[in-house]
């Protein structure tokens, strides 16, 4: 049986918009200019933002788009990552134009877009530096990767501010407990990033290839779980300091966190907010936490969290596969035993969907980085040791961007990623 064609730049971008499209629905529109997380921005700004972002990237770089705005070009440029809660957003609704000019301003810009894309005759499969491909794999990937953010962010509105439009319920054998197990991964050779030669695309930050001999080190089978996380907050792990750092019990206490922020303490028992619904809280799907909190049960475990280079060598021989939980197959996790067909060559469950994983790496770059000249800032204004690297994906990551090399990083005190953890002991 044939392959399918490789989908054409023009299609993928046009998928993405309808992914973005997608969830900025699930908001009743009277719930738009909403801050639901007080580190960013309204909604609103989003949904004027991808498309900004896009025009700002291709005008004078793939064709010539003269601004019909330049007010909201400006406006739309840029999102924020406040660190610890400084210097908080506080604009006002009323501050940000109406719904009706920024959809308009959104509709007009991808009408131009398309027009110049439709003469373009690109090859989908290759991405070299300063090319056409790599600036349209850039903002099809952009726009995913705020398909994700803007997921985690809709996810702590009220629940009767949105609407399911459809979306699965069903949440059976969610209450079972995993057990606990580490596997040995044997000392060897890893590899970080790659190298620009090999034609294939990537961010920045993945560029740069590196080989890493790892001592031999002991890793969780599974991520950890809601169930084993429990079993830490009865043991008092958010009320005992010697688990925690300075600055994470500082910020814990700043804030009054005493659980997951997805968690809820009822008279009922731990319950979780998935997107639509408030649940017993599932003791078999992945815990989402911070890293503070990661680091802290860690601690706790008598472990530590895994540095990239570990993680990287447990993962080996691992790839995505089509069992596993991200391109947005659900909104939810699923067990984290639940996919042992795409283990590691060491036997590492779940590496790829269904969350994020915290290591202990500072997020900086891989030897002799080099910045993208069209967004100098993607990578390098996190190069400041405050951000920690991640892996993986979860089950809204976009497939393109579930791949070995790919790199994400969060700040250790925000707590509302789709991002879990595993330990390691020597």
């Amino acid at each position: 049986m044939p392959l399918p064609p490789t989908p054409t730049f023009a299609e993928r971008l046009t998928a993405a918009r309808a992914a973005s499209d997608a969830l900025f629905d699930i908001v009743k529109p009277e719930f738009l200019y909403e801050r639901p997380i007080r580190e960013r921005h309204r909604i609103v700004f989003y949904i004027g933002h991808l498309e900004a972002f896009d025009l700002n990237l291709f005008d004078r770089r793939l064709f010539d788009l003269p601004s019909a705005d330049p007010q909201l070009d400006r406006l739309f440029a840029f999102g924020i990552d406040p660190v610890d809660g400084a210097l908080l957003p506080t604009d006002a609704p009323a501050d940000w134009p109406s719904l009706a000019e920024v959809r308009a301003y959104g509709h007009k810009g991808r009408q131009r877009i398309d027009e110049q894309l439709a003469r373009l005759d690109l090859p989908a499969a290759t991405s070299h530096p300063g090319s056409p491909a790599q600036l349209l794999n850039v903002a099809i990937e952009h726009r995913l990767m705020h398909v994700e953010t803007l997921a985690y962010m809709l996810h702590q509105l009220p629940l009767d501010q949105k609407q399911a439009n459809g979306a699965p319920r069903s949440l059976p054998d969610h209450l079972y407990a995993v057990t606990p197990a580490m596997v040995p991964v044997p000392a060897g050779r890893t590899e970080l990033g790659m190298t620009a030669e090999r034609g294939v695309f990537g961010w920045d930050n993945e560029f740069g290839e590196q080989q890493v001999d790892v001592p031999a080190f002991e890793i969780d089978r599974y991520m950890v779980t809601n169930g084993a996380f429990l079993d830490f907050i009865e043991d008092g792990g958010y009320r005992n300091p010697s688990l925690w750092t300075d600055a994470d019990w500082a910020w814990k206490a700043a804030q009054g966190v005493t659980h997951p922020v997805f968690w809820s303490n009822t008279e009922s028992g731990w319950r979780l907010r998935t997107m639509f619904d408030d649940i017993p809280l599932p003791l078999s799907w992945p815990v989402y936490v911070s890293h503070a909190e990661a680091s802290a049960f860690a601690r706790w475990r008598g472990a530590r969290l895994p540095s990239e280079a570990q993680w990287q060598r447990a993962a080996h021989g691992a790839l995505p596969g089509h069992t596993d939980n991200f391109d947005f197959r659900d909104w939810n996790p699923v067990a984290v035993d639940a996919t042992p067909d795409s283990a590691s060559t060491w036997g590492v469950e779940g590496l790829y969907g269904n969350g994020w994983e915290w290591t202990s790496t500072v997020f900086g770059p891989l030897p002799g980085f080099t910045a993208f000249p069209f967004y100098e800032g993607y990578s390098a204004n996190f190069f400041d040791g405050q951000h920690y690297a991640m892996k993986g994906g979860s089950a809204r990551t976009a497939a393109c961007m579930v791949r070995p090399t790919f790199r994400n990083w969060f700040q250790p005190h925000y707590q509302f990623v789709y991002a879990g953890f595993r330990c390691v002991a020597d």
